[in-house]
């Protein structure tokens, strides 16, 4: 069967923009994974997690996400997997602190997942989760979220970014990979 496969663009923001990375979406995906931003790197090569510091590739795989390790310029055949990508900014860059609070859109966020009704989400930072929540990121706990009624079941993962080394663990990547392999 030929799905289709769908790149959302923010009326916003102009397609040609080389700070946006283009949503991986299509309906029923098993999993999503949502930043906050690009990163710089990953901002000027077109790639979900560039930088060569980042964890998020090689803890897919080791957390049995994936069947074998990915590269970031191979971010788009995760789509066969069944798997996805998106920010909260599509227009914004850079570190976390770096990214202007007015580009987050949480309200198109949900819009998104609300259309292509994934089956799990997976923010991959607790400052994601929280701009997504509206609560301090010191009050979201690593792992699986309490359900929300006709929301997809929510992930909090730690940051993969070099950048947030001090608080990694590969135990709620692991979490992730057990669930969405059950459900």
């Amino acid at each position: 069967m030929c799905q289709r496969v769908i790149t959302l663009f923010s009326p916003q923001m102009p397609a040609n923009n080389s700070h946006r990375l283009p949503d991986q979406l299509r309906a029923n995906l098993r999993l999503v994974f949502v930043g906050t931003a690009a990163s710089t790197r990953s901002a000027a090569v077109g790639h979900y997690y560039a930088h060569p510091g980042n964890r998020f590739w090689r803890a897919l795989h080791e957390a049995g996400i994936t069947p074998r390790r990915y590269r970031p310029d191979e971010f788009a055949a995760l789509l066969a997997l069944g798997i996805g990508f998106t920010d909260l900014s599509k227009t914004g860059a850079g570190m976390d602190h770096e990214i202007n609070r007015q580009s987050f859109d949480v309200v198109g966020f949900r819009t998104k997942i609300e259309t292509y009704r994934p089956n799990t989400v997976a923010f991959t930072s607790r400052k994601a989760a929280s701009l997504f929540y509206n609560r301090p990121t010191n009050a979201l706990v690593l792992g699986r979220q309490p359900s929300v009624n006709g929301f997809p079941e929510v992930f909090v993962l730690p940051s993969p970014s070099g950048a947030a080394s001090g608080h990694w663990t590969l135990q709620p990547w692991r979490e992730l990979a057990e669930w969405i392999t059950e459900s």
